[in-house]
């Protein structure tokens, strides 16, 4: 019996320590997805790749066409017991070999690029973060987009942190 009164106790006490910690702590939230539509530098980063994205695509079928039209032409002289198509079936993997190589060239680099370009600005946005956290007083800023059901918009730090991420680029 004296154990029980002790544990209840001491969860008792845990829960009343608990609650005046959370008391005291001050969280604020933003939300990422809008500072990723708002901010000049996301857009301009993604409008950039898009472009980037779309010659490289351009070119990709391109290449893709010519090799359906080698293998067309591959098929009828092979039907046509003509030569075989030998001069044909080693251009095909040439081409084969010269789609693997832009692949590995073009694509590759390409998500490479984009991880270095989202590596920075998200550098920028945990500065901006980090400055409005400090200044604001906040214990946490979570981010609001990837999972909190319900928040007060009291909290939304987005404003702060997008004004911050401004003069942030104001200063270069």
């Amino acid at each position: 019996m004296n154990i029980i009164k002790r544990r209840l106790i001491g969860v008792i006490l845990l829960l009343s320590f608990t609650t005046i910690a959370s008391a005291q702590l001050k969280i604020g939230y933003i939300l990422s997805e809008r500072i990723r539509s708002e901010y000049e530098e996301f857009k301009e980063a993604e409008s950039q790749l898009q472009l980037e994205y779309r010659k490289v695509q351009f070119e990709f079928e391109q290449m893709g066409l010519k090799m359906d039209s080698l293998r067309q032409d591959y098929e009828v002289k092979r039907l046509m017991a003509l030569d075989k198509g030998e001069s044909i079936r080693q251009e095909m993997e040439q081409m084969e070999k010269q789609i693997q190589n832009y692949q590995a060239e073009k694509i590759g680099p390409q998500g490479r690029k984009q991880a270095q370009l989202e590596y920075e600005i998200l550098g920028k946005v945990k500065k901006a973060v980090d400055k409005v956290a400090i200044d604001g007083g906040f214990d946490y800023i979570i981010d609001a987009s990837v999972g909190l059901l319900y928040f007060k918009a009291k909290y939304d730090m987005t404003d702060d942190v997008l004004h911050e991420l401004r003069n942030l680029d104001t200063e270069k």
